[in-house]
């Protein structure tokens, strides 16, 4: 499907779902509050192309929609993963025969994963120091604590095992070059990021902006640990992610000696980044450091408090030259992840049995937040 975000936004444009608003709007509560008019009416995605205090344009409720979810990945992912666990049922054992009604999975297989490139649009352009505060992001209640990256691809390595993860976690800008990020330790970047107190390490960590929709999905998806979402991204995508070399390995980073920045060379190994991407920040969060992140409007339709959080340092930003900024707007049901977490839900829940052999079927209900409230269906023994 697409491989980057302004594919998915031609084809919007395309089959009429977006509107593009030309007149100049705030991303303080102005750009929320048109969202969510927008979206109560089951509304166009929405570009707005003239933000103020910022270059760059924003887009937001790409997803909001059933119609707008089929646009975005068709319906092969699904066909895909239906077919998988088809056979892994038929071929418990294994038949030559059987094997052979299954060569196009052989085909499909190998589009998994990633695959490098040497040039990438998202190194169309290079800051450093990193500037966060031209990047428009938003803030979508009265009571939030501040503007808020709402579709982070927060991507982290382990320290020991080298193992990736691509998860979501709301960011929250202190200022032009740190924010907290809203990590638990049962999460895959918060696992990371413990393992390397426990190291007494900084751990290095990228936040993507954009690319192909397929990793905005892949980064909430409930998957097993072992799973990579990069995986999922390129079954979505139908095709491989392009990563391409982090510059900063060579070229190093800017720090502050006796007043002056100096370039110095970086003790940390800085991710590939991904090469669709309109963003990529690449940075570190020091060990035991915490500030208040938060009060944040959630979506359950209340605040989540003030806690104390990790702290990520931005070193410098890649973007491309027409770069733009996704985000969605976070509140009571329905709202647009409504229809993400409707979506994934039909794309994975053919894998329930094979997990959980008793159970038949099972669906959580996006009105409660997804979280509160789930059917199942088993079988009696």
């Amino acid at each position: 499907m697409h491989k980057n975000l302004r594919s998915f936004v031609e084809t919007l444009r395309r089959e009429n779902e977006l509107t593009e608003i030309k007149a100049e709007v705030d991303p303080y509560l102005e750009i929320a509050e048109i969202h969510r008019r927008v979206i109560d009416e089951q509304g166009k995605a929405l570009l707005f192309k003239n933000v103020k205090g910022s270059p760059f344009p924003v887009i937001t409720n790409l997803f909001g929609t059933a119609k707008r979810i089929d646009l975005a990945f068709g319906k092969k992912p699904q066909e895909l993963v239906k077919k998988a666990v088809e056979m892994v049922e038929v071929l418990l054992p294994p038949q030559p025969k059987e094997l052979w009604n299954f060569r196009d999975l052989a085909f499909s297989a190998l589009k998994l994963g990633t695959k490098k490139v040497n040039r990438a649009p998202v190194l169309e352009v290079y800051k450093q120091p990193a500037n966060l505060e031209e990047i428009p992001l938003l803030q979508l209640w009265h009571e939030d604590g501040g503007h808020f990256i709402t579709l982070p691809l927060v991507y982290t390595e382990s320290p020991t095992s080298g193992k990736h993860n691509l998860g979501m976690y709301r960011i929250h800008r202190y200022d032009r070059e740190t924010t907290g990020i809203h990590w638990q330790i049962h999460k895959g970047g918060g696992f990371h990021y413990a393992e390397a107190e426990k190291l007494n390490q900084s751990l290095p960590v990228t936040i993507f902006l954009g690319g192909a929709p397929a990793l905005m999905l892949s980064a909430i998806a409930p998957l097993p640990e072992d799973v990579p979402e990069l995986v999922l991204a390129s079954v979505l995508a139908d095709g491989k992610i392009e990563t391409v070399e982090n510059p900063l390995s060579t070229l190093g980073i800017l720090e502050k000696n006796g007043g002056r920045l100096k370039t110095v060379e970086s003790p940390l190994k800085y991710h590939r980044l991904i090469a669709e991407a309109e963003f990529a920040i690449c940075g570190r969060v020091a060990p035991f450091e915490r500030r208040p992140e938060g009060a944040f409007g959630d979506h359950y339709g209340y605040y989540s408090l003030v806690h104390d959080y990790p702290v990520f340092r931005a070193d410098a930003v890649f973007h491309r030259k027409d770069a733009i900024y996704p985000a969605t707007v976070v509140g009571k049901p329905r709202q647009e992840d409504f229809y993400i977490g409707d979506y994934l839900q039909e794309l994975l829940s053919p894998l329930f049995p094979l997990v959980m052999p008793a159970v038949r079927d099972l669906w959580s209900y996006g009105e409660t937040g997804f979280h509160s409230l789930a059917a199942a269906v088993i079988k009696e023994r």
